[in-house]
């Protein structure tokens, strides 16, 4: 890390998804932004001496003249973030009636207000297809009105060494006298893209109804390591009470199979076309949802276990280290966990902001960091074995930046 200290406000924080990876990455958080209750007692429980009433809760009842003294500085680094995303559905508000589509616009006042030199724009990619595109568009000329060029892509979190196949759009705003960045270019390249159980293989085992408290199995690959860490105690890994029938037609299903292979006398008469399937165990996770422990409503079974997922095991595929604690009630965490930005996504992002915008030099632990998340689907030994086969982690963890 440079000299200076990069801080961002994080707007729309949810449970604190991204701004756990920007931390991760080297940013130094000021204000956080979030309307939902439990969220903003989760965000705050896991960061030393914050408390829920320092975040700001509706960002639609702070008035431009309040941003400066709600962040105490006139000016940031990064504005991060992204409003609900569930009105650039297709499916909810295929004509982008819905009110939440116009949340961005007080996006664009903070930034406004504090002038960053870059701001960073994370949502669904229905963003692009809602009302014919419309919206995005906004979004760009919104920023461009106030100085800043953008540049978006849709990008895989797959791809960012988090064992799930999450789609999103992310657009990267700079003040226009700022040098255009390669955004597009921009990836971490896994050396094994991570499966599900390379994320949750460690976990133990867990009935319908049932929780556990107590890990029984050593980490088994360097991702399980690293969101394992020292954590002595295992939370939120507590399974949906399943009926005897429900649990009966999902035993049929093989790993990675679907509904097809349930017997036709247990069909089930309803259900999304995805619904009542499980898991790949060797291939990433379809998006965490809130629906994780709903089989009936997502892909969302166990790979081999009869049921869906716990909790833990959705914010393992979300990348959340078990050191996380969530509050609310179990339909409120899950929400939390599904409604969030993975981690690992988010800190990848943080070190292309610092070098590509910030200009910062990453430094050898950042780059033996970023090579550890490229190697999270290996064993602790295999990664041994592969830095000795490439000549160690610091050819390797460049960003791969276009030219």
């Amino acid at each position: 890390m440079g000299d200076r200290t990069l801080t961002y406000v994080d707007l729309f924080a949810g449970a604190g998804g991204l701004s756990i990876g920007l931390e991760r990455a080297g940013f130094e958080l000021e204000h956080a932004v979030e309307v939902d209750e439990d969220a903003r007692s989760t965000f705050a429980r896991n960061r030393d001496g914050m408390e829920p009433d320092d975040i700001t809760g509706d960002i639609r009842d702070v008035d431009n003249q309040e941003i400066v003294d709600l962040v105490g500085q006139d000016t940031i680094d990064l504005v991060a973030g992204g409003p609900p995303c569930q009105g650039f559905s297709e499916v909810v508000s295929p004509d982008g009636s819905d009110d939440r589509n116009h949340l961005f616009t007080n996006f664009i006042s903070w930034v406004n207000e504090l002038e960053p030199d870059a701001a960073l724009f994370e949502n669904v990619r229905g963003i692009q297809n809602t009302a014919g595109g419309k919206f995005l568009e906004a979004v760009e000329e919104s920023f461009d009105l106030i100085g800043y060029d953008v540049t978006h892509r849709i990008v895989k979190a797959s791809d960012f060494g988090v064992p799930q196949h999450r789609r999103r759009l992310v657009a990267v705003a700079t003040k226009k006298d700022i040098q255009e960045h390669p955004f597009d270019g921009f990836e971490l390249n896994p050396v094994q893209t991570p499966g599900v159980m390379d994320g949750i293989g460690d976990l133990p085992e867990v009935d319908p109804g049932e929780e556990i408290t107590e890990y029984d199995a050593e980490p088994q690959t360097l991702l399980q390591q690293d969101l394992r860490n020292d954590t002595e105690e295992l939370s939120a890994h507590i399974a949906a009470s399943h009926s005897d029938d429900m649990v009966e037609m999902i035993s049929h299903i093989p790993d990675g199979g679907n509904r097809t292979a349930i017997p036709d006398e247990l069909q089930p008469s309803s259900g999304y076309h995805n619904s009542y399937s499980r898991l790949s165990s060797v291939e990433p996770a379809v998006a965490i949802t809130s629906n994780m422990s709903k089989p009936s409503s997502a892909r969302c079974i166990h790979p081999f276990q009869d049921r869906g997922l716990t909790p833990r095991e959705g914010a393992r595929l979300q990348t959340f280290p078990d050191t996380y604690r969530f509050d609310g009630g179990l339909v409120s965490i899950r929400k939390q966990i599904g409604n969030a930005v993975p981690p690992y996504l988010g800190e990848a992002l943080g070190y292309y902001l610092r070098e590509s915008i910030y200009g910062d030099e990453l430094t050898e632990a950042d780059r033996k960091r970023i090579y550890e998340l490229r190697c999270g689907a290996l064993t602790p030994d295999e990664f041994s074995d592969k830095r000795t086969e490439i000549g160690g982690y610091a050819k390797q963890a460049t960003l791969d930046f276009a030219d």
